[in-house]
């Protein structure tokens, strides 16, 4: 399911931590993030995923 989360995570990185942890600090600074630049936001996202 990790793997899933981590494609989605490439393609729309706010979608694959939205399924990770739902609405909440860590998906809005993940918008924030993707709005700024869209490689951090995939890191983030990619980060988010990998730790829990």
């Amino acid at each position: 399911m990790d793997v899933v989360r981590i494609l989605l995570a490439i393609i729309l990185p706010p979608v694959g931590v939205i399924l990770q942890v739902g609405i909440g600090l860590h998906f809005w600074l993940n918008i924030l993030l993707t709005l700024c630049g869209y490689v951090p936001g995939i890191i983030h996202a990619i980060w988010v995923i990998l730790r829990r």
